[in-house]
């Protein structure tokens, strides 16, 4: 009885100590246009991630993550990296998640109407890639 009841505390003890793998994930996004004047938009976009892998060492905790930005018109068209970044944090303590920014100008050739914007985020440690998508609007 006392071996079955200790074998029972020592996997209790172990379940509970194990690390739970985060999945890498995207959770907060946004995205919106401003009219720059004759017919010119500012976009601005970011996304938050978290879940990405981290390396330690020498008591610093590094993280490396890289993504692009492909665009979808209102007619469905898409242009492929119209943003791209990388985002290296280095940090005394374990980093929880990161925010991802974008800014770039649309010209006059941009219409009116919905956008979409894609972001491909990849964990440059572990391999891992993820998407988000965002809307916004253009109006002139």
């Amino acid at each position: 009885m006392k071996k079955i009841f200790l074998f029972i505390i020592s996997l209790f003890i172990i379940v509970a100590c194990s690390k739970k793998e985060a999945k890498f994930e995207a959770f907060t996004s946004d995205a919106f246009a401003y009219d720059l004047g004759n017919g010119n938009s500012e976009v601005n976009a970011n996304v938050r991630v978290k879940g990405f892998t981290q390396t330690e060492k020498n008591g610093r905790y590094d993280v490396l993550v890289s993504f692009n930005i492909d665009l979808v018109k209102p007619d469905s068209s898409v242009i492929k990296s119209i943003f791209s970044d990388t985002k290296k944090e280095s940090a005394a303590e374990p980093i929880h998640d990161l925010e991802l920014d974008a800014q770039f100008n649309l010209d006059s050739s941009f219409t009116s109407g919905n956008y979409k914007l894609i972001f491909n985020v990849t964990d440059d440690i572990s391999k891992k890639n993820l998407t988000k998508e965002v809307s916004f609007d253009i109006t002139k």
